[in-house]
């Protein structure tokens, strides 16, 4: 509670850089734990289906247009 309070408080320039902070602040927010919760996500998300819908449809008719991705593809340093 204190906590919440005190971001409360904050300004609001302030709150959005603690926004932009808390990955660096907290880096559990930027794992696996991040990506379960948003997996475990039951809301309906009618405008994320339709799109992953018109993806699935375009793969069916064309795979070859898709790029294959690689490990490398998630390399950082580059």
């Amino acid at each position: 509670m204190e906590i919440e309070a005190a971001i409360r408080t904050l300004s609001s320039a302030e709150r959005k850089k603690l926004v932009r902070d808390l990955p660096a602040l907290l880096p559990e927010l930027e794992g696996d734990e991040v990506w379960e919760q948003i997996i475990k996500d039951i809301r309906p998300r009618p405008g994320l289906s339709k799109r992953f819908d018109r993806i699935e449809a375009d793969y069916a008719k064309n795979p070859e247009s898709f790029a294959e991705i690689r490990d490398a593809d998630f390399d950082p340093k580059k």
